[in-house]
Formats: structure tokens, sequence, C-alpha cells
């Protein structure tokens, strides 16, 4: 059985199904390698890994500038996690990367199940690839810091995800409501300084002191990920018209972090140029 990566010009059909066709296999646990294009034009290779039986999606894939990003999908507990390691810049002062967490809720629908993405495989890996959908830009405000050392609660990845970004792992006030109604220890979450505690504070974009507290905007994009799956419709033994899995649709997602950072040495990609 084939799954079809299908592009909406139907002129381009017959090159879509020689070299978007995903053949499905079984099995518990898979890695895909796919060839994509960023934002900038430049070609990157995304990894990605579906565990079925832990129930989670991982995506991973580098930047043009270095910066390397990681996406957890962790379907069983409702949670996804972005990690970013940013290439520090050693003339101002800072170690040879930075690391940052940022854990929100994984809403319904957001990416396909583990048990259907750990399914495919791609017959040809030298394709280069963009995705059908975009689905824009989405705002966040992470007004919480999470504790590392209690934060397997909320998904057992963060203990290896986030062991770079222990000092730089942030939520959601909504998430952690959210999560404080599932039972989750609410010690681990810490309200950050809010404008008021700083009557003075700036972003950090426009901040000149280095060593100032600042609001730090970080964004990143998942260039190319499973979104949803695709159904087409067929007639059993007895006529009657029945749906059936017949490939995924794929997806571009851009997400803006804004958080509090103690000084503005922590956030200089936000500087204005």
């Amino acid at each position: 059985m084939f799954a079809v990566w299908i592009l909406s010009s139907s002129e381009r059909i017959s090159r879509v199904l020689a070299a978007l066709a995903l053949l499905v296999l079984a099995g518990q646990c898979s890695e895909l390698k796919v060839r994509v294009r960023l934002s900038d034009g430049q070609i990157t290779e995304e990894s990605l890994e579906a565990d079925s039986e832990r129930d989670s999606i991982s995506l991973e894939f580098k930047q043009g500038d270095g910066t390397l990003i990681t996406f957890i999908a962790d379907i069983k507990q409702d949670v996804k996690v972005f990690r970013s390691l940013i290439l520090g810049e050693l003339e101002r002062g800072q170690s040879q990367y930075q690391a940052l967490c940022f854990i929100t809720r994984l809403d319904p629908n957001e990416i396909i199940p583990s048990e259907s993405m750990a399914k495919l495989r791609q017959k040809n890996p030298r394709a280069i690839r963009t995705a059908e959908e975009e689905r824009g830009l989405e705002q966040l405000t992470m007004n919480v810091a999470v504790n590392f050392s209690k934060a397997s609660q909320l998904s057992g990845h963060i203990h290896n995800v986030c062991a770079e970004a222990q000092e730089a792992i942030y939520t959601r006030e909504a998430d952690v409501k959210y999560w404080l109604e599932r039972g989750v220890d609410g010690s681990m979450f810490e309200i950050l300084p809010q404008a008021v505690d700083f009557p003075a504070l700036q972003g950090c974009q426009s901040s000149t002191d280095l060593w100032r507290p600042c609001t730090c905007s970080y964004s990143l994009k998942l260039e190319w990920y499973p979104c949803l799956l695709k159904y087409c419709r067929s007639r059993d033994a007895t006529g009657k018209m029945t749906p059936y899995k017949c490939g995924i649709r794929s997806c571009r997602k851009g997400y803006q972090f804004e958080y509090f950072v103690p000084q503005k040495l922590l956030c200089l990609w936000d500087e204005e140029t």
C-alpha cells in the first residue's frame, strides 16, 4: 500500500507519484530523513522519528545559521517541546552555544498519530520538500519558568531534550493551569518577572545595556512536518463506499516566543540592525 504526498498542481501528478510516494510499512519505531527547503532558500535535512509505543514524534534539523532545532510531540501527555541550540558569539562573552527550551500544551490534530508516522517511508530521499499548507505564525508569551529536575512529570522527553537548557525552560500560565488541573506538582513552576515588577522593562531589541533585564523575542519555524492524514474512498465487496488512509498532508508553522531575561546578553539575536 502506498501513501502519497500530492501537490496541488494537477500537471505535476505524474512527477509526484514517482518522487513523493511513501511506502507504508509495519513497525513500532522508525526514522525518516527528509530534505527540506528553508525560508531563506537553503536546503537542510530533517530527521523525523516516531515511537508508537511511547506515542511520540520527534523532528530535528539545522537552520542556515547553524542553530539546531528539536521538536518533540509527546502525544500521550499532550505536551510539545521546542529546543534550540544557538551558536554563541564568543567575542561578546557567550559560551560555545546557548540552549533554550519552550514547553506548551499539544492541541488535538496538530500532527499525525505516531503509529501512522512510524509506518511512513519515502521512495525518493533526494527530493526537496516544501510544505503544502502554511499554518502561519503563533505568538506565545512564555511567562513561567520550569524547574528541570521536576519537569519529567510533564513529559519523560524533557530530561533528555532540555538537559542543556536547565536554566532556560519556559512555558505559559494557561498551560500551567491545564497541567495543574491534571494533578501536576505546581512547585515546578515559577512566574517570571513582569513589566509591573520592572516599570522600565524594555524589549531586548531596543535595549542598549547588555546587563539590564529585558523581554526577549525568539522565533523559529517548523518548515515541514506531517500535520494531517489524507483519506481516499473505495468500494468494498458490497459496493459501499468506505474511506481509507492514503497519504499525509505536510505543513509549515512559525512560532514567536517572548519571555523575560535578566540581562540582554542572553538575547543578542534580538537586536536592531
